[in-house]
């Protein structure tokens, strides 16, 4: 690893992490900051990640520092690419593992030829409604805090961008997938959604970010492990 100093930070690096499991984007940045600033006894530093990850995810989190803060909305506007695995036959109101099963579907009439002639769907610009338990504000307040109240709220559906849909492995009712999409597309929508157009149910049981733009997981670092070397 290159050792940079601190008027490198201070000019900007762009950073690329493989969030952990259970980590929230926040906690990552959170992780490098903390080394960063004790290292050359900073009191402070720009740092912040261009597009937030769930803590049930993982994987590729672009994180700017410095001057490169300036070009995080740049990053956040690029296409991304996941990989992950749906689990038909039951929904979860956060669409997702956050929360518990709430309905259960049949999954008997599901064959590995329907799932895949259903991706078809997906593709090109969709409308998809945001999970009740997401990040997105309405009149000043989180949705998932709405949620957490038990309150409903109207959600307007946005357009996305599908450009790619792929389906890897089929063990139902596990079904594997890749897909490459725009910014602001949720993965859990798609899951709860394509649940729906086969006629049962459907949740994001697992969640990985492989790609922003050009840049891949595969040359990304632990948040830990990079913060013990700048430590050094």
């Amino acid at each position: 690893m290159e050792i940079l100093t601190k008027e490198d930070y201070l000019n900007g690096q762009l950073i690329l992490i493989d969030k952990p499991l259970g980590w929230s984007s926040f906690q990552a940045v959170n992780k490098l900051k903390w080394a960063i600033r004790k290292k050359f006894g900073l009191k402070r530093i720009k740092i912040g990640h261009a597009g937030t990850l769930d803590p049930l995810a993982t994987g590729l989190l672009i994180i700017c520092t410095g001057k490169f803060t300036k070009k995080i909305q740049e990053y956040q506007g690029q296409s991304k690419e996941y990989t992950g695995t749906i689990t038909l036959g039951g929904t979860t109101p956060s669409f997702d593992l956050e929360t518990e099963i709430n309905e259960r579907f049949p999954t008997a009439h599901i064959t590995e030829d329907l799932i895949t002639r259903t991706t078809s769907q997906f593709i090109g610009e969709i409308e998809q409604a945001p999970p009740v338990f997401s990040a997105i504000k309405k009149d000043g307040k989180r949705l998932y805090e709405y949620a957490r109240e038990g309150r409903d709220v109207p959600i307007q559906k946005r357009k996305v961008l599908i450009h790619s849909f792929e389906i890897t492995d089929v063990r139902l009712p596990e079904v594997d997938f890749r897909i490459s999409c725009s910014k602001g597309t949720y993965i859990r929508s798609i899951a709860h959604d394509f649940g729906k157009a086969l006629d049962s149910g459907g949740h994001l049981s697992k969640l990985r970010r492989t790609k922003i733009g050009d840049f891949t997981v595969n040359i990304a670092q632990d948040p830990s492990d990079l913060s013990e070397r700048i430590l050094q």
